[in-house]
């Protein structure tokens, strides 16, 4: 039998390798470049408190905080607990160095700092690592944190405010001094917003923004004029000995700004405490902000 020769493949093959050839010879396409991402906040967990479990409701609120824990003991026996209610007639315009504080005047030194903050379940706490200071006399107090309680805990002549915002100082001898703030529902507020933008919705999560500053000054109201008072932590273990600065001008959110806290966390103020006999004095603040 006589075999046929096969076709030739090598016209074909000859076809193949030019096109590919060809092929590689063109450039690449470029890859369309991706949106750039903005600055992305660093979340982090943060660790359960050792504390017995305490809040604002029903089981374990205000009224109990005493019977949770020796520790906390103050919640019911402290005869200078805070908040209070302010009543305006029954204050008393003094010179400070009338008052408990000492000599001379209140100065508040404030800066930028870089907003970190955390939902620790029972609000949210904007932790600080600057330089600001608030001299209280001859007693310089270091700025630790500020947060937020809804409605506000200390009220004037019976009124609630919308919200308050706590500035929380710690001098070397380990003494507290507390910045309060009422908040009243108006304009918003726009250097509130890098903290409103990245409040913390889960308990326990830290957020940390390398690329925002917050000015605590801004924070504060222009006018300046104070209530002075001693008192106490408004939270469980409710330690006394602390001295209050209460800015009588509130600072204003909008409404949309208040329920974006509330949604968060709301109800979590403690009710006022009986007076037993302490001065209120009215004062000014000298401001000494560093911009």
């Amino acid at each position: 039998m006589t075999r046929r020769p096969l076709p030739s493949t090598l016209p074909t093959l000859a076809v193949a390798a030019a096109l590919a050839v060809a092929a590689c010879s063109k450039p690449a396409p470029e890859p369309t470049p991706a949106p750039p991402t903005p600055p992305q906040p660093k979340v982090s967990v943060v660790a359960a408190p050792t504390t017995p479990h305490w809040d604002y409701g029903p089981g374990h609120g205000p009224a109990l905080w005493a019977s949770l824990s020796p520790d906390f003991a103050a919640c019911a026996a402290g005869k200078s607990q805070s908040p209070i209610d302010i009543v305006k007639a029954q204050t008393t315009t003094v010179a400070p160095a009338k008052t408990s504080y000492g000599l001379a005047e209140l100065r508040v030194v404030h800066h930028e700092h870089v907003a970190d903050g955390v939902n620790n379940g029972h609000t949210i706490q904007v932790n600080y690592a600057g330089a600001d200071t608030l001299t209280l006399g001859d007693e310089t107090f270091d700025l630790l944190q500020y947060h937020f309680h809804s409605p506000s805990e200390n009220t004037v002549d019976g009124k609630h405010y919308a919200m308050e915002m706590h500035l929380v100082h710690k001098s070397k001898a380990g003494k507290l001094a507390v910045i309060g703030v009422f908040i009243e529902e108006g304009a918003e507020n726009p250097a509130f917003a890098p903290i409103w933008a990245n409040l913390p919705k889960e308990k326990g999560k830290e957020f940390h923004l390398e690329h925002l500053k917050v000015n605590v000054d801004d924070l504060l109201p222009a006018e300046r004029t104070s209530w002075r008072f001693d008192g106490s932590l408004t939270t469980p273990p409710c330690s006394e000995g602390v001295k209050w600065v209460v800015m009588t001008a509130p600072v204003q959110l909008s409404a949309g700004q208040v329920a974006a806290f509330r949604a968060v966390i709301d109800n979590n103020n403690r009710p006022t405490q009986p007076l037993h006999g302490r001065t209120i004095a009215t004062d000014r603040v000298k401001d000494m902000t560093a911009r």
